[in-house]
């Protein structure tokens, strides 16, 4: 863990931004009770297992990154994990039984609010019970998300009892959904912590529904899962300190990027920006394979390999072979992106900066009948190879950047390969180009792809955009919302001693603030 001094004045106001309204006001109820901003976190994350879970749930995996009001960072490590009589087949799977591995989202959640929090679990997790006993308003996109799914729903007696509406149909929005089942494995979660969800009844009917259809996963599995402490790694960007998580998150090549870019002259034109950010996130997506290795890693953070990087860029001398589409995982090249993001912030100095996923689209599209809850897609390729006892990596990068021993920005983002690109890229919008929260939010983003350049242009953006000549610089305009990440963050706004929040303009989410009467 890193530790720097921490701030020399309570900030004014709290605040959480999620992708859920009903999950930004399960955090602010947490604030209203004088919980903190792991309070809010956590009431958040279990809120979007409940009301998205197309993108994230108990099923599924995590990772934080926080800043205690102390001074200290450090990380959970709650991604998936390998059973361990796991054995690699040839067949691949995109969904299934066979695809499910140990969650680690409970287990997560659970260490954040024991080791950190303020308030009882049971009062932490109220919101997220509540949503499910009592339902709530599907939101349109989340509807679209399950309605896209239903034909794979079908194949599954669970997700079809739990996912479909009573006469066999996908939900539309605003049909209220309610989720009785979900709730009474959450009340188990909130009466007994981790021994609610990882043995006894929960695990057993979790371990019988999963062999019984062709998964392996075993109580032992269950038992012997911990949530880790995570690797936090450093860098530096416009003067301020980064903060990361190495694996299984992908931190440090978001570190790489913004180190890379930070030796590069401060483009003066949105065309000098695209280039200059396709020429460094092209460069830093060739290390995703290598990260593991520890020499390898200590030169995607040093900050003069970095300095080395970016005269290749500046002086056009970088040359990059694109990788084999066949070689990548699936999950690299995905078109719907996935995943959910949060983050929180309060008047002490708190904040987290969670991002849960059950992989692509309604991960697994299993769910057991009696617990009603999606597992994520952990096994079968989607991610790539592992063996047992492994962790899932992805491409999850929370992230976090201080001056002086105060925290400035906090935020993170959902969107499958695309996390990394929206984290860099509203970061540099932010503290680069100096453009209020809210904006370098909707200023447009980019991906490089192959040896192209994807550009967002659909019509919100529209206006903003580089204006590269496809006849000199191979792009390819890409007219769809929500494709290129969706952010959610905090920042420290110093003149009024608050924090700003800002929601992707791009999704469903919102911010909430709360200040102490």
């Amino acid at each position: 863990m890193a530790c720097s001094k921490t701030n020399s004045k309570a900030v004014s106001n709290n605040a959480i931004a999620a992708a859920h309204p009903l999950a930004s006001l399960a955090g602010k109820q947490m604030f209203e009770q004088q919980g903190n901003a792991f309070d809010a976190a956590v009431a958040a994350g279990f809120a979007l297992a409940v009301v998205e879970p197309s993108m994230s749930g108990i099923g599924g995996r995590l990772q934080a990154l926080y800043h205690e009001a102390s001074g200290k960072v450090g990380g959970v490590d709650a991604s998936t994990q390998v059973p361990m009589n796991y054995k690699p087949r040839e067949e691949k799977y995109a969904y299934g039984y066979e695809t499910i591995g140990i969650p680690g989202v409970v287990a997560g959640l659970l260490q954040l609010h024991e080791h950190h929090g303020s308030l009882p679990l049971q009062t932490v997790m109220a919101p997220a019970i509540r949503y499910a006993e009592e339902g709530f308003r599907i939101l349109p996109m989340e509807a679209k998300r399950q309605q896209s799914a239903k034909a794979v729903f079908e194949q599954f007696e669970g997700t079809k009892t739990h996912f479909l509406n009573a006469d066999g149909q996908a939900f539309q929005a605003g049909e209220l959904v309610v989720q009785k089942t979900l709730a009474n494995t959450l009340r188990e979660i909130a009466a007994k912590g981790k021994a609610g969800f990882y043995e006894g009844e929960v695990a057993q009917k979790m371990v019988e529904d999963i062999q019984a259809n062709g998964g392996i996963l075993t109580l032992e599995d269950l038992k012997n899962y911990k949530a880790l402490h995570a690797e936090v790694l450093e860098g530096s960007f416009q003067g301020t300190d980064i903060y990361a998580l190495n694996l299984p998150s992908y931190g440090a090549i978001t570190i790489q990027i913004l180190q890379i870019l930070d030796q590069l002259p401060q483009p003066e034109t949105e065309e000098a920006w695209a280039k200059q950010f396709d020429r460094a996130t092209a460069l830093a997506y060739t290390f995703r394979k290598h990260q593991k290795n520890r020499d390898t890693l200590t030169k995607i953070l040093d900050l003069q390999h970095a300095k080395t990087w970016a005269d290749q860029i500046e002086t056009e001398q970088l040359e990059l072979v694109a990788e084999a589409l066949h070689t990548l995982p699936e999950s690299w090249t995905a078109a719907m992106g996935h995943t959910t993001h949060l983050t929180a912030a309060d008047d002490q100095g708190n904040a987290v900066s969670l991002t849960q996923t059950i992989g692509p689209n309604m991960g697994s599209k299993v769910a057991t009948k009696d617990l009603g809850f999606l597992y994520a897609v952990s096994l079968g390729g989607y991610l790539g190879e592992y063996k047992p006892g492994d962790r899932s990596n992805s491409h999850i990068t929370p992230t976090l950047f201080m001056k002086d021993g105060k925290l400035l920005l906090a935020l993170g983002a959902a969107g499958g390969s695309r996390i990394v690109t929206a984290v860099t890229q509203v970061a540099h919008r932010y503290l680069a180009q100096e453009h209020p929260l809210e904006k370098a939010l909707l200023l447009p983003r980019i991906y490089p792809f192959q040896d192209t350049l994807w550009i967002e242009d659909h019509e919100e953006v529209k206006a903003l955009n580089a204006e590269l000549d496809p006849n000199t610089y191979p792009i390819k305009m890409i007219d769809q919302k929500a494709r290129f990440g969706r952010v959610h963050a905090i920042a420290y706004d110093s003149l009024a001693n608050t924090w700003t929040g800002a929601a992707d303009p791009d999704w469903e989410g919102t911010v909430e603030y709360h200040s102490q009467p």
